[in-house]
């Protein structure tokens, strides 16, 4: 795995560490000095409190021997993990006791990678963080991009990677557990980074990943199933979302009201909410499009035109709500507009390759809606057939994958269904039902179906698609986006759609411009 890069040790004791976490107990020496926090016994460092987590799979506590042996100074954990360590006899390692280590272990990683008093880098940074559904990746690509244009120095952590500066690492997951996360910014304080913009997943807020961290800007793009095998239903997703909009968390809430579920989290926010919207509905910015240019409204009669790289109108909406996040930060719209206009996504709504009029596009769409705005998308400059190539995840949310399929099978003229990464789960159990929402889609539903296909073989359904292209059609290949592997059995097989579609439009058709 990639190790997280950490900032200047800043060593302190367990006694004074603590008091962070709220309440707790100390079984062992006090005084035994902390430089940092880590809760994968892989990585454990000499000085680290390890915290030994309730998994989803694997108590943390049964790492515990090799994170010692590791150099750990001591252990963060629960009551029922104090029990285990406890079972037979006193230990030779300090053992911290909380409610829950999971929400603590991030205040006490904010005070071990804080910087040091009188640090001159020791100003704090600037946070944005955005959530939502679908664009939180594009819009903190375009958050950053903004800021830089003004001259600020950024940094940014999300599903694609993480920037601090001019460099660019890997991502793990798209928020880092807390530990990895107050470390990385610890990193980018002391590089002089001066603003982030930071992907805030739902997953995120629910196992306290961003606990310890007070965002400038909290930013909403939009809300629609997703993650229910982790929810359980779209109100406690909600619910989830939401808490990100309160007073202990941000400052100020750039929302999103195009949809019912944005408008109720303006309306229950215990913040201050800036709104927009790119669909007319009322708020505080808008968004229009007059002779083909595309216009942002704001307050005081604002109005600037937004050019973009980035196609399609959930694109459009995307650029908005970065616009708004920009203004409300004091960039200036001049600034602004330049910064959006500049950014490409890896990944999102990506040309990978263009030849004899067949155009090739990968998207990391993997929910119906966003799977309806990556077709719409690429339909704004289409002359012919949009072919769609799209699969579902296994271990993941079983019940959008019907309307995964239906979304594709209503707005594509022809869908190839394949695999994706499906994990612990049979394949073929995960294309019948995309292939259920797919089938469903009848001749009431409109009035030429789109062809189908199911193929296995993620690279043989990709060069299906590119066979069956002619002059003017696009191959939307969905799903995976950015990612450079397919996981299947608990192996990692290396895959990148980008690579693949690029080969099949040169084997088909030569020489890819």
């Amino acid at each position: 795995m990639t190790s997280v890069p950490r900032p200047t040790p800043r060593t302190t004791t367990l006694a004074e560490l603590c008091p962070a976490a709220g309440g707790f107990s100390i079984v062992g020496d006090s005084s035994v000095l902390v430089s940092g926090l880590e809760l994968d016994s892989r990585e454990v460092k000499s000085g680290d409190l390890f915290a030994a987590l309730p998994g989803h799979i694997t108590n943390g506590s049964s790492f515990v021997e090799s994170a010692i042996a590791a150099g750990a100074a001591g252990v963060l954990t629960d009551d029922e993990g104090a029990k285990s360590l406890l079972a037979n006899g006193p230990v030779n390692f300090p053992i911290v006791i909380v409610q829950s280590a999971r929400q603590a272990i991030g205040a006490l990683a904010a005070q071990v990678y804080q910087a040091s008093p009188g640090d001159l880098r020791s100003a704090p940074l600037r946070l944005f963080g955005v959530t939502g559904t679908n664009g939180k990746t594009t819009v903190t690509h375009l958050v950053e991009a903004g800021l830089r244009a003004a001259g600020r120095i950024t940094g940014l952590i999300g599903t694609v990677g993480v920037r601090i500066g001019d460099e660019s690492t890997s991502a793990i997951r798209t928020t880092p557990e807390a530990p990895h996360l107050h470390a990385l910014l610890g990193v980018m304080r002391e590089r002089g980074v001066q603003d982030v913009a930071v992907e805030v997943s739902s997953h995120a807020l629910m196992e306290g990943r961003v606990n310890g961290l007070r965002f400038a800007i909290a930013a909403f793009t939009n809300l629609s199933q997703d993650h229910l095998d982790y929810h359980g239903t779209m109100e406690a997703y909600f619910m989830a979302k939401a808490n990100l909009f309160t007073p202990s968390r941000a400052d100020v809430g750039v929302i999103g009201v195009d949809t019912p579920w944005g408008s109720r989290l303006a309306a229950e926010a215990k913040i201050p909410v800036v709104t927009w919207s790119s669909q007319g509905a009322v708020a505080d910015w808008n968004l229009s499009i007059v002779g083909g240019r595309t216009l942002v409204n704001g307050p005081g009669g604002e109005e600037h035109e937004l050019q973009s790289l980035l196609p399609g109108a959930f694109n459009r909406a995307n650029n908005l709500c970065a616009y708004v996040i920009l203004r409300s930060a004091g960039i200036a719209p001049d600034q602004a507009v330049a910064g959006l206009a500049s950014v490409t996504v890896p990944g999102r709504m990506q040309i990978v390759g263009k030849f004899a009029g067949v155009t090739g596009v990968i998207d990391y769409a993997h929910t119906s809606d966003a799977i309806a705005g990556a077709i719409a998308s690429v339909r704004e400059n289409c002359g012919g057939a949009v072919i769609v190539v799209l699969g579902a995840g296994g271990d993941r949310d079983r019940q959008k994958r019907r309307e995964m399929g239906e979304s594709a099978a209503l707005l594509a003229n022809h869908v190839i269904v394949t695999d994706d990464n499906p994990r612990s789960e049979d394949p073929a159990l995960i294309r019948a039902a995309v292939m259920e929402g797919v089938r469903s889609v009848t001749a009431s539903s409109r009035s030429q179906l789109a062809t189908v296909a199911e193929i296995a073989d993620r690279r043989a359904a990709i060069t299906h698609a590119v066979s069956i292209a002619r002059s003017g059609d696009y191959v939307l290949v969905l799903g995976k986006g950015h990612e450079q592997g397919q996981e299947v059995a608990g192996l990692i097989i290396p895959f990148d759609d980008r690579d693949e579609l690029s080969a099949a439009l040169r084997g088909q058709v030569g020489v890819v411009s």
